[in-house]
């Protein structure tokens, strides 16, 4: 089995200006730079056979360069529940039309789909029953984060696992854009 998930990575200079934001939350689990990412389709574990179905469905998308920007900060779940934050995205008509080309390309691979609601973001801490107040601060002082547009050439096929220190990725495949 292998735990996968397709998504855009995060130019180095536009993470490089996520870190100094990563304060304020005691006991976040604040991500490393080379773990941002944009997720456009959560696989989780698979099949090394299904993988490489998977892989070759995703091959087929035919999608533009898109330019993005991150816009405001967010959060996953409600009070004591919040388990991350992030930081989002402009809206983006291609950014979602990505999305929904990985997920149309793992419902051919015969994988699930995918009941949540798409949200583009970077998540930048997990949470574990934080102080909601420490969380509303972390927000108000960051919610007019934007960045300047950055280009987006190619997506990724990765895989996951856990490590002591969190999540660790590694870039299985890329799909070029354009």
């Amino acid at each position: 089995m292998i735990r996968l998930f397709t998504a855009v990575a995060i130019p180095t200079e536009v993470g490089d200006r996520l870190l100094p934001r990563q304060h304020g939350i005691e006991g976040a689990r604040w991500r490393a730079r080379q773990a941002f990412h944009i997720t456009l389709k959560f696989i989780g574990d698979v099949q090394e056979t299904t993988a490489a179905d998977l892989d070759e469905e995703l091959r087929g998308i035919q999608a533009p360069t898109l330019d993005l920007e991150l816009q405001g900060v967010g959060h996953f779940g409600e009070g004591v529940e919040i388990h991350a934050v992030w930081a989002g995205l402009a809206e983006n008509r291609d950014l979602r039309h990505l999305a929904k080309a990985n997920e149309s390309a793992a419902r051919r691979a015969g994988l699930k789909p995918e009941a949540r609601v798409y949200t583009p973001h970077v998540t930048l801490a997990y949470l574990k029953r934080p102080a909601v107040p420490e969380v509303a601060a972390w927000i108000q002082a960051n919610n007019l984060l934007h960045s300047p547009p950055f280009r987006v050439d190619r997506f990724g096929l990765y895989s996951s696992w856990r490590t002591s220190e969190g999540s660790a990725y590694r870039l299985e495949a890329e799909y070029p854009l354009g």
